[in-house]
């Protein structure tokens, strides 16, 4: 791209892994951009909107780009035609997905983590004046979106006008879309008084009882305010008895392993209510595929089908998946019946989808990873034991308070259809020094770096092979190396590495899985999981994360990773299985570190128990031995890698001080010559005669002025190169540090 490149830092980590040093008063995690907020954060499909956005780390920020090709941007410019920073005009086409879409800009670090972009065809208006008193209420017309941001221990009203009769939905999207905000809603009269309150949903269905002026109050729960608590107010009017759809949200991690492949869209049958009891059971066949929903509280909906002894099926509920508050439970029962008595027979109780790996235990990294794969719906097996009738009976563990109809759930019964679903995220520290970060990592990627993103796996109705993990579509001088989820486990690695000399670019690549059913090769896409926002302290706030609509890679084109490990042969090793294998490392090292020593484990199935190892970081080369007799792994075809941390000095921008310097030069140089030329004009009509005293008075004003604008022009020029200085100041923190994918096979041990 023609753009200077500045050996900084990639480093750093406080995994637990860092040998020789405290990581006591480090940062976590080298900048990143993050796209924070976009106002507005939406849009009506064929239309332009102007978007203003903020964030972190997002100088020199140019083109804006979104998941969906139909969403275009461009800079926008002021009068002389030069962009305005951080102002974007966003074409939506006309044929464009009504739904959320993931908006980011490309920065000099690469591409920032992501914002939600809602299109919809409602009207849509812009929070422009402040609407904190039932006097400034902002009046809505019907069937269009207020875009708002909530003001600290505040309510924002709002007017309408309805008549009698008239159905009135009030939805307001927050979490779903990003924000910090748990909305509270209420419907007053003209004069403010309460009508219909809702603390929990975040949106209200209203019968009108006569014409006139409403009012619509919002605020936050605790009434928190401020630039993260956006929301997207939509008030609409639906047919009464017309089921009403909700302002599309983000999807929960969990949900990612729902549907399972091939499920029809609707199901294929619906509960019938009463069904709550033995005498009211709903008759059903297997397979089945049912629709229902956990209402009235303390809901209990009973199934009953005839099976035979050895049969063997799957049972899956999805609700929570759904982005519900539930906790489906099911218990399955043989049931033989003497006369008017029945004997019940355990046979099967099924609750929560365990997540594939250990979590977080709160909710931060640092005893696991912060993202929870696994779900409070159910997934599970039961094997038939008799002939006979059997009885279903679900539940919501925690609904015996919940009365609300929308808190539905499909119920599935089927025989194995093996397959299994994908989730992936960037690798986060299990820290042991205190911090409570919980950062959204977007694919950015420095020169020379090597992300690891950890994917983990639910294998669905008894699949237990391998997955390999692919990725495809990736900027120019990137590459990615699948490390495969291994038979029977959960957890595998997906290694982005870009060359040193890889050009600033950006690109949506695809993450995927393959697996073998019996003959059949399966391929399912791999979700990616982030933050919603970036909380440096989750002892004071909850991380909220969702999956993204794609998979964004990078390459910054700027900035180049401090060290590099890369195995000195590039080549496949080869050893024999139970003897000893040294991997020469190089280490490209590019910045100054804390401590002397840097602590190594290994990723990669069959060599994941290697003992750690230490590397020196004053170092240009290292060695890694792997003793195959200890680990007793099998002859095969294996790619691994090193990973571990330490803390490095890193400086932001340098180019930035060094640009800076330069225009100071020239500012002192110009003030210079503007003060010499001051003096001499000065000089000039000091002797000057009295004919030419004018036009040199004249002269001499003209330089005063000259000289005014140098000396402000100088100023500015020193307080530049004083922010660029304080920015590029050496900071230490910490971060993941991975090597370069390395192939290994293991040929069989000679018979002796």
């Amino acid at each position: 791209m023609g753009n200077p490149r500045t050996w900084v830092l990639l480093l750093g980590l406080g995994l637990g892994l860092v040998g020789g040093t405290s990581v006591e008063a480090q940062s976590v995690a080298l900048p990143a951009p993050r796209l924070l907020t976009t106002m507005p954060m939406g849009g009506k499909v064929g239309t332009r909107v102007e978007i203003t956005i903020t964030g972190e780390n997002l100088e020199d920020a140019d083109e804006m780009t979104f998941s969906d090709k139909r969403i275009t941007a461009t800079h926008k410019v002021d009068a002389a035609g030069k962009p305005e920073a951080n102002k974007y005009l966003v074409d939506i086409a006309a044929e464009c997905p009504v739904g959320l879409h993931e908006a980011r800009v490309m920065t000099r670090l690469g591409v920032s983590t992501s914002r939600i972009f809602s299109v919809g065809t409602l009207s849509e208006v812009v929070q422009s004046q402040p609407n904190r008193t039932l006097a400034t209420a902002i009046e809505l017309t019907m069937n269009a979106v207020c875009n708002a941001v909530m003001t600290p221990r505040a309510v924002d009203y709002y007017s309408f006008h309805a008549t009698k009769g008239q159905r009135v939905v009030v939805d307001c999207s927050a979490r779903g879309i990003d924000s910090k905000l748990d909305a509270v809603l209420v419907i007053a009269d003209a004069k403010g008084r309460d009508l219909l309150v809702e603390r929990r949903s975040g949106w209200l269905d209203y019968l009108v009882p006569e014409d006139g002026t409403y009012v619509i109050k919002v605020h936050e729960l605790t009434y928190g305010g401020g630039p993260a608590f956006f929301y997207r107010l939509a008030l609409r009017e639906f047919p009464v008895g017309a089921s009403v759809e909700r302002m599309p949200s983000s999807k929960t991690v969990s949900s990612f392993s729902w549907p399972p492949e091939g499920l029809a869209v609707q199901a294929a049958a619906a509960e019938v209510e009463p069904n709550n009891d033995r005498l009211r059971a709903q008759k059903i066949t297997l397979p089945c595929d049912i629709a229902g929903s956990f209402y009235p509280a303390a809901d209990v909906d009973v199934f009953e089908f005839e099976a035979k002894k050895g049969e063997v099926w799957w049972v899956e509920v999805a609700s929570e998946r759904f982005g519900l508050p539930t906790d489906p439970a099911v218990l399955v029962q043989h049931v033989t019946k003497t006369g008017e008595t029945e004997k019940l027979t355990d046979v099967a109780e099924l609750s929560d989808i365990p997540s594939p790996v250990k979590v977080s235990s709160n909710g931060y990294a640092y005893d696991g990873p912060p993202y929870n794969a696994g779900s409070s719906d159910v997934l599970g097996k039961i094997v038939i034991q008799e002939d006979g009738l059997h009885r279903l009976q679900l539940t919501d563990l925690f609904g015996g308070t919940r009365l609300d109809p929308r808190n539905v759930y499909r119920l599935v019964i089927r025989q194995a259809a093996p397959e299994f679903a994908l989730v992936a995220w960037a690798l986060h520290m299990e820290l042991r020094n205190g911090d409570r970060n919980a950062l959204s990592k977007p694919l950015a990627l420095r020169g020379g770096a090597t992300m690891a993103l950890e994917v983990v796996a639910v294998r669905r109705d008894g699949f237990d092979g391998d997955i390999d993990l692919l990725m495809e579509g990736l900027p120019e001088g990137v590459t990615a190396t699948g490390l495969k989820i291994p038979a029977g486990q959960s957890r595998g690695i997906m290694l982005v590495t870009a060359q040193p000399n890889a050009p600033r670019a950006f690109a949506s690549a695809k993450l995927m899985g393959r697996g073998l059913v019996g003959e059949t090769t399966i391929t399912r896409p791999c979700h990616l999981a982030s933050f919603a926002w970036p909380i440096p302290d989750s002892w004071g706030e909850i991380p909220n994360p969702r999956l993204m609509a794609d998979v964004p890679v990078s390459v910054s084109g700027y900035e180049l990773a401090p060290l590099t490990i890369s195995p000195a042969n590039r080549g496949v090793l080869t050893v024999t299985a139970g003897e000893k294998l040294t991997i020469p490392l190089v280490q490209a090292r590019r910045t100054e570190f804390s401590g002397a020593t840097m602590n190594l484990r290994t990723f990669g199935a069959g060599f994941d128990k290697n003992r750690s190892f230490d590397v020196s970081l004053t170092a240009d080369s290292a060695e890694a031995v792997i003793d195959l007799g200890a680990l007793k792994t099998p002859p095969g075809d294996y790619v691994i890698a090193f990973y571990g941390g330490a803390v490095a000095k890193y400086r932001h921008h340098p180019e930035e001080v060094t640009a800076a310097e330069a225009a100071h030069r020239q500012a002192q140089s110009d003030q210079a010559a503007a003060d010499a030329e001051v003096q001499k004009l000065t000089d000039a009509v000091n002797a000057a005669a009295v004919e030419k005293k004018a036009e040199a008075d004249q002269s001499l004003e003209q330089a005063v002025t000259r000289q005014k604008a140098a000396v402000t022009a100088t100023a500015l020029a020193a307080e530049r190169l004083k922010k660029a200085t304080q920015v590029a100041t050496p900071n230490d923190l910490v971060d993941i540090v991975v090597s370069e994918p390395i192939a290994i096979h293991v040929n069989p041990a000679e018979k002796k």
